[in-house]
């Protein structure tokens, strides 16, 4: 073993250890590990930056964009509409909306779908009186297998087929991924709508919804001002301020039997006015001592406030890309300065009630926010949460949907007949959104998920130097000689395990960038079709189902469905089961060795 070749397995290990660990985001290991190669002389200083114009990472890029473009003019929740029929059982349920999550990640981002679907599946459930846990990690399981079908589908799929143009000069074309990837999908969706949703455990299949969890009702009290309060005078910032100090926040101010707008912070309280008080129940009468406040009224109305034209409690979930995560709602000002409040706040199905001030948010985490509807509406986009409650429909100009998607198709068609390369095809198809405002300018980086992008743009540089310095072959030899003998069908299984379990713990388009070179060189050694090799760590890499931690999707539904983190591997883990006896059988029939 060379110098070289010691570094990179060294600096390998640290990645995939810091990606475990999780207290950096995945892109800055990335990004920092590349720094480090680059400084070690692993990576020329020349090549160190041409990962972020790889056509990989531009085709990821575009496709975010389309996407975009598909959510925007209306076209997935007219499809999602119009294939959701009424709900009956269970497995027809699930299996609904996990055929269609299958179909629209088939081509466009998977994460997208999943957010676009989440509350249309959730208003579903609650109509029939379902917990959300039933169907959301099958939804979850749907997306993420739909992505197997088409090159376009999931990053793991654009990179092993650009990583086959570099090595044996032709990527794999846009539906060389269907048979496999197909059969995969459709017996994965089979199975999550029988057999998979019935292996939750019953206790999550038991709560109703994450209203129901929060129980914020109870923690709801109102008070009067007396004539002689020290309160009068005072505005509700000023109050607010103070009830905070015991964990307690000021929902409402209503006077003469009418609700003061809550952006109001400046008014001034008054004698005979009612505060609408949130806080724990033992620290209550420490709060209405200090406000010098009267407890009035009982449990009669105490979710009126709640809901009306203005005011709204909106459930949202603290997506993986957040800019809330490992922040405090102390630090993000909700209240003082965007007269939101947060009322309450769960983690894996349990709600927390301790200091709010000093909870971090993490990805995953159900936030139930109350305040004026424009407000938390624009703190949702403004965060990166994703609302819970089903989206108005996006069919003002159905024109719109028709145009996005023949433009999306012209693209596709032009990739797959030759006429241009996926990457120009797709951009120009991005382009031509934007001029017709289908994306508007503002909304372009938005649409893009940056971190995956400096992920790719940093990996794709590292992998070259692995498979250039005789690193990756050194894997690969270490592979083969663990199953000397089996032949190579015992190490095509041993692959795709291998890449599952990579990508249980990693970003998948990490583990497909580390392992398509190995795949060539185990390929390579045993004189075998390479393809067959390269399409095992395309399916292998796509199929992370044993934890919360492996996609974004399963990250997104964990605070939703009330699940906790070993719940994911009872579904999880007889599906990669089917996924080997189905895709094994099939990589050998349509790339035989």
């Amino acid at each position: 073993m060379t110098f070289e070749q010691a570094f990179l397995l060294g600096l390998l290990a640290a990645i995939f250890a810091l990606f475990v660990w999780g207290k950096w985001r995945y892109d800055v290991v990335a990004f920092l590990a590349l720094l480090a190669a680059t400084v070690a002389g692993m990576v020329p200083p020349a090549e160190a930056f041409l990962g972020f114009g790889h056509p990989a990472t531009v085709t990821v890029a575009c496709v975010l964009i389309l996407s975009r473009a598909l959510v925007n003019s209306g076209a997935v929740d007219l499809v999602a509409r119009t294939l959701m029929p009424p709900v009956k059982s269970p497995s027809q349920h699930v299996g609904m909306l996990a055929g269609i999550a299958g179909a629209l990640s088939a081509v466009m981002n998977n994460v997208g779908a999943l957010a676009l679907l989440m509350p249309v599946a959730l208003q579903s459930a609650a109509k029939v009186k379902r917990a959300p846990a039933v169907i959301l990690m099958p939804l979850s399981f749907g997306s993420i297998l739909g992505g197997l079908v088409t090159l376009i589908g999931t990053p793991p799929n654009i990179i092993i087929a650009t990583f086959r143009a570099e090595i044996a000069g032709a990527p794999f074309s846009m539906f060389d991924f269907t048979p496999v990837g197909g059969a995969i999908a459709i017996g994965g969706i089979l199975f999550v709508a029988t057999i998979g949703w019935r292996l939750i455990p019953k206790t999550r299949r038991a709560k109703l919804s994450a209203h129901d969890l929060f129980e914020i009702e109870d923690y709801i009290s109102e008070a009067q001002v007396p004539k002689d309060s020290k309160a009068i005078g005072q505005t509700l910032a000023e109050l607010g301020d103070a009830a905070e100090a015991h964990d307690a926040v000021i929902l409402e101010l209503i006077r003469d039997k009418s609700a003061l707008a809550t952006g109001r912070r400046r008014e001034k309280v008054r004698a005979g006015d009612v505060l609408t008080i949130e806080s724990p129940p033992d620290a209550l009468d420490k709060v209405l001592a200090t406000l010098d406040l009267k407890r009035v009224g009982g449990a009669q109305d105490r979710a009126r406030f709640l809901g009306g034209d203005d005011v709204i409690m909106m459930e949202a979930v603290v997506a993986t890309s957040s800019t809330m995560a490992g922040r405090t709602p102390e630090a993000l000002r909700l209240q003082g300065r965007r007269n939101v409040n947060l009322l309450a706040v769960s983690r894996q199905g349990r709600p927390f009630r301790g200091r709010l001030k000093t909870f971090r948010f993490r990805p995953g985490d159900i936030l139930l926010l109350q305040g004026d509807a424009e407000r938390v509406a624009e703190l949702m986009i403004r965060f990166g949460c994703l609302p819970l409650a089903e989206r108005r429909l996006q069919t003002g100009n159905p024109q719109l949907a028709v145009i996005s998607i023949g433009v999306f198709a012209a693209a596709v068609v032009g990739a797959s007949l030759g006429l241009l390369s996926l990457p120009v095809a797709l951009a120009l198809a991005a382009v031509v959104m934007v001029v017709l405002n289908i994306v508007p300018p503002r909304d372009i980086y938005d649409s893009v998920d940056w971190p995956v992008v400096v992920l790719l743009g940093a990996m794709i540089p590292i992998g070259a130097a692995l498979n250039a310095t005789g690193t990756t072959g050194l894997i690969a030899t270490a592979l083969v000689d663990v199953t000397a003998g089996s032949g190579p069908v015992v190490l095509l299984v041993l692959l795709i395990v291998v890449t599952m379990t990579l990508s249980d713990i990693l970003n998948n388009a990490a583990t497909a960038v580390v392992m398509a070179p190995i795949a060539m060189g185990m390929a390579q050694q045993l004189g075998v079709n390479p393809d067959c090799f390269l399409m095992a760590v395309a399916v292998g890499a796509s199929c992370a189902f044993l934890t919360p931690i492996g996609h974004q999707n399963n990250t997104l539904i964990l605070g939703p469905g009330g699940y906790h983190f070993g719940d994911y591997w009872r579904m999880g883990l007889p599906l990669e089961i089917l996924i080997l006896l189905i895709g094994v059988p099939m990589l050998l029939w349509i790339w035989p060795l």
